[in-house]
């Protein structure tokens, strides 16, 4: 997981320097690269709930799938339109969503030319230029977030403590787990109290702490 976001950082650096070189194709192209790297992370969480072996081994070729890495990259679009809380992105990780298979073609148009549709053909130049490019850029700046504090064994004997017991369980219940798990972090210091507070912000649940 450290690594992955270790690299996820490089990539979205690269593609930072590639915008600023006005390689626009290619900025998008890496940007998507460093998303795919980053969703890693979350894939990696759902390799540690694993109940058994077949479980174990969906996660693994969802890892080695980019399609399955790159779910969440409309998010900051979202986030423009309004979205806050964890309930209004849900369809972003809807198994139905084809933002997976859009984000993977714009990736290929970036980098190759191609013959499509009535016998069209697709040039990376023509078809990305400076705006696309920095909204992607900008998108792979959020996903790509290098996190304040590296992943620790700790953390995800926490997380299975927590979420494995509610795995296929509905969306309040898993809200509700994620909301301990948060909890159970800060009472270890291994996050602090103002990581509490935005999280059960974005679960949109109010801490019976106090906090909300």
């Amino acid at each position: 997981m450290n690594a992955a976001a270790e690299n996820a950082s490089r990539l979205c650096h690269d593609a930072e320097i590639l915008l600023d070189a006005k390689r626009f194709p290619t900025a998008v192209s890496v940007a998507l690269l460093a998303i795919e790297e980053a969703g890693k992370l979350t894939i990696l969480r759902q390799m540690v709930l694993a109940s058994d072996v077949g479980v174990w081994k969906k996660a693994w070729r969802a890892y080695r799938s980019h399609k399955s890495k790159n779910a969440a990259w409309m998010f900051p679009s979202m986030v423009g339109e309004g979205a806050r809380k964890l309930d209004e992105f849900r369809a972003l990780f809807d198994g139905s969503s084809n933002h997976p298979l859009l984000a993977d073609q714009l990736k290929q148009l970036g980098l190759y030319t191609d013959c499509v549709g009535q016998r069209r053909w697709s040039v990376p130049t023509a078809l990305i230029d400076e705006g696309p490019a920095r909204a992607m850029v900008e998108t792979a700046r959020v996903m790509a977030r290098k996190p304040e504090h590296p992943v620790t064994v700790r953390e995800l004997e926490l997380w299975r403590e927590h979420l494995g017991a509610v795995q296929g369980a509905g969306f309040e219940t898993q809200k509700r787990a994620l909301a301990c798990w948060v909890r159970a972090l800060v009472a270890e210091g291994l996050h602090d109290q103002q990581s509490l507070d935005g999280f059960m912000r974005f679960l949109g649940l109010a801490d019976d702490t106090g906090h909300t």
